[in-house]
């Protein structure tokens, strides 16, 4: 749908000269957009929908013309340029919103930057209907040791606009003993829970993947590493706000990030090591199959990402706080008393080391090749 335009302009104004600023303001700007004008009966179906506050003496204008047609649960976006008392009214305008407590912001500046700034917005917008579009489920129940992990539906539907179904970890069970012959346990358990994922349509899911070592004896590992791979959110330990996580970094970045715990926090130096048996597979550059770590069973990916920027990222489960940092992947590790991916991150605020031990959201965390801080916080602040 892109970008729609719609413009607010004072009637003491005179029409033509302000239609020739627009189109002269317009031409220095990279970015396709749709002109609605004056007219608002489309608002809120693009995209990204922002306001060209033409002139000075629009801000009644807007409060009692156009307020009702406003999607008010979205932030307001409104665009000034340096002429015609823009800024001033776009600044009264922002401040009456941020009193009824409606988020926004005015889009002024350079043309480059004014560019740049709504390209990061429609890529923003994109990404919000990617998210309130997903169908994501919990295969089990969370994992018995994961008592601060739970995911609030009302919140989570509020604040991304899904919610998280259930589906029994026996649907899982069950469809490995009808897998066809030649493929080891691990492949059986892939094909089952890809089958699951089908039937019940998802695209997002975490799953109690510790029952399938009593049940199957092996690991979900594998499947997840595949899935991941394929386009499919797939969590572990059936955590939910770690899987919500993954479903904003794939919608935000198109990677789904990797679901690790800290394993070792050195506050002197900002670093952190992380942990975890499986990483999807087109996050790395090399893997290594061998045992899952706990069990000693069953089919544990090592996975060596290449060294270089990464974000480490998680929201919780009531959608009320999140941590995003961003740092260097340093060391892809292999020590054999821990999980069999190992990444030790050092963190460009070495401050941010300190959040695992005084304020965590979890144990659970996502790490995401690139510097995203900034976008993820562009998306949950609005």
């Amino acid at each position: 749908m892109g970008i729609a335009v719609f413009t607010l302009t004072s009637p003491l104004h005179d029409r033509e000269s302000i239609e020739n600023y627009t189109k002269e303001f317009f031409s220095h700007l990279d970015f396709e957009f749709d002109y609605k004008g004056e007219d608002f009966s489309t608002w809120g179906q693009a995209d990204l929908n922002i306001i060209f506050v033409r002139t000075g003496g629009t801000e009644n204008l807007f409060k009692q013309r156009y307020l009702d047609v406003l999607d008010v649960k979205k932030s307001v976006y409104l665009l000034a340029s340096y002429s015609n008392n823009s800024l001033a009214a776009s600044m009264e305008i922002l401040s009456w919103l941020r009193q009824r407590g409606i988020n926004g912001e005015i889009l002024h500046g350079s043309h480059q930057y004014i560019s740049s700034r709504i390209n990061s917005l429609i890529q923003l917008e994109s990404a919000r209907k990617a998210i309130a579009k997903t169908r994501a489920a919990i295969i089990g129940r969370p994992s018995d040791w994961l008592i601060a992990s739970d995911a609030e539906n009302e919140a989570i539907r509020s604040k991304l606009g899904f919610e998280i179904g259930y589906i029994p970890i026996e649907e899982v069970e069950k469809r490995c003993s009808n897998v066809g012959p030649g493929k080891d346990g691990a492949e059986k358990i892939y094909e089952a829970i890809k089958s699951v994922v089908k039937e019940h349509q998802l695209n997002a899911f975490t799953i109690r993947c510790f029952d399938l070592l009593s049940s199957l004896k092996n690991t979900g590992c594998l499947a997840l590493a595949k899935l991941n791979f394929e386009g499919i959110v797939a969590g572990c330990e059936g955590d939910a706000p770690a899987m919500i996580s993954m479903i904003i970094s794939q919608c935000l970045t198109g990677k789904t990030g990797f679901q690790a715990n800290p394993a070792k926090v050195n506050t002197e130096k900002g670093e952190v090591l992380f942990a975890h048996c499986t990483i999807p597979l087109n996050m790395v550059e090399r893997y290594e199959f061998d045992t899952h770590f706990e069990s000693g069973i069953g089919v544990g990916i090592r996975g060596f990402m290449k060294e270089g920027p990464v974000t480490v990222f998680k929201i919780s489960g009531d959608a009320q706080r999140f941590f995003a940092e961003e740092g260097e992947l340093i060391e892809n590790g292999s020590r054999p008393n821990l999980c069999r991916t190992q990444q030790l991150i050092s963190f460009n605020d070495k401050e941010a080391a300190k959040y695992f031990l005084q304020n965590p959201i979890g144990n659970h965390h996502i790490i995401i090749p690139g510097l995203w801080k900034k976008v993820i916080c562009d998306l949950l602040n609005s």
